[in-house]
């Protein structure tokens, strides 16, 4: 598998994920301000920006260390445009990460308000 089949392999399992739990998918792959965002999509009040990390093992860590403080500081700007070009300043919002691990038993851990913005 490529790097781009592993992050699509684990986009996919996350989106049947976020469905199977009533979150309405507003987008994907979103590219901005010199980040991108791989899911933005709505869980009750809230807007929610969602990076997905997906890993064969846990033998190096969670896979939740892979996002970085830079990773992190991409996807605040990336998120704040689509905020400034939805209009949706006053929607509350969310940063989630979900980590998606295994080969044939796949196993999710979504990790809500995983940060934010000092």
């Amino acid at each position: 598998m490529t790097n781009k089949t592993k992050g699509d392999y684990g986009e996919n399992t996350a989106l049947g994920y976020l469905a199977a739990k009533g979150y309405q998918i507003l987008a994907t792959n979103y590219t901005a301000a010199g980040g991108e965002i791989d899911i933005i999509a709505v869980d009750g009040e809230y807007i929610v920006f969602i990076e997905v990390k997906y890993r064969r093992s846990m033998a190096f860590g969670h896979v939740s260390e892979a996002v970085t403080p830079t990773k992190t500081r991409r996807l605040i700007k990336a998120a704040k445009a689509y905020l400034y070009k939805q209009d949706m300043w006053e929607a509350p919002c969310r940063f989630d990460i979900i980590e998606v691990f295994g080969r044939e038993m796949l196993e999710i851990n979504h990790i809500e308000n995983a940060f934010w913005e000092n």
